[in-house]
């Protein structure tokens, strides 16, 4: 089948165009009683903001858009090259398929449930929201792939003659793996934008799964990089529309936070038993 290149440039312009107004311009529900009372609920409210995001574009966003849709579409005329040379190598696709299941739905929804058990389990509000948003976000996220992977049937690098055409009953375009990454990553990013260590750890596994989808042959380079934008987009439009800066900050507030750690002495009479307990809060 002849690539169609208009359809290529038709792609390349819709998805940077939703992932930038996702990010930038999406509506911002009503605020809730609960995010647990309101969780399905927010869900259809981002769908709809979602794709509606495009019509709220204004002039400026255009420096965002048009740059990266040109750059994207300069993607999809190399993929078949890229891709047929990354085939070539094989040692590194086992070990690129395991790096890639930290991007699993499996895998991220393990995440977040861990994060809203122990915000839940220890009173920490931060870590309950982070598991709530980044849950809603890999639903988003699943939704927005999954339509769009119907629409453009990509084929995949493994194929055969027909690898990386689009309307070829394939699910290439775009990568699953690095859209419900992004989108955690983003949530998990922007909660704690105060903690380096914990943003540095959420991009950099993000990051690390969406290469492993390339360099394991499941991805070519624009599905990776389309997904990654997508997944961000929408992590950035969740943690805007719910996050509750006023009650996390209050949360914050309970705990002191120290580079220093506090001592306190620990003596129990009737044992003999006598010590000092060291106690970081960071």
């Amino acid at each position: 089948m002849r690539r169609n290149s208009r359809s290529q440039c038709l792609f390349g312009i819709i998805v940077f165009t939703l992932a930038t107004a996702i990010a930038l311009h999406a509506q911002t529900p009503s605020p809730t009683p609960t995010l647990e009372h309101e969780f399905f609920k927010n869900i259809l409210h981002d769908q709809k903001s979602i794709w509606t995001a495009p019509f709220h574009l204004e002039r400026s966003d255009m420096k965002w858009v048009v740059p990266s849709s040109i750059g994207l579409m300069a993607l999809f005329t190399t993929d078949r090259i890229t891709g047929d040379e990354i085939f070539e190598a094989n040692r590194q696709v086992n070990l690129s398929r395991h790096i890639s299941n930290a991007g699993s739905i499996y895998a991220l929804a393990a995440a977040s449930s861990t994060f809203y058990l122990i915000g839940r389990e220890k009173g920490d509000y931060r870590a309950r929201e982070t598991g709530l948003l980044s849950a809603e976000a890999l639903v988003d996220s699943a939704i927005v792939e999954g339509v769009l992977k119907g629409i453009t049937q990509r084929a995949r690098p493994l194929d055969g003659i027909e690898r990386s055409e689009f309307f070829d009953g394939g699910s290439s375009f775009p990568s699953g793996h690095a859209t419900q990454a992004w989108a955690v990553a983003t949530v998990v990013a922007s909660e704690y934008k105060h903690r380096p260590a914990v943003q540095i750890a959420a991009y950099g596994i993000a990051s690390a799964v969406s290469v492993a989808r390339f360099t394991g042959h499941k991805h070519y380079i624009s599905d990776v990089v389309a997904g990654s934008a997508l997944g961000f987009g929408i992590g950035k439009f969740v943690y805007k529309a719910h996050h509750r800066e006023s009650i996390a900050k209050d949360d914050d507030d309970k705990i002191s936070k120290s580079a220093w750690p506090s001592i306190t002495p620990e003596f129990n009479r009737q044992a003999r038993q006598y010590g000092v307990a060291l106690r970081w809060n960071f």
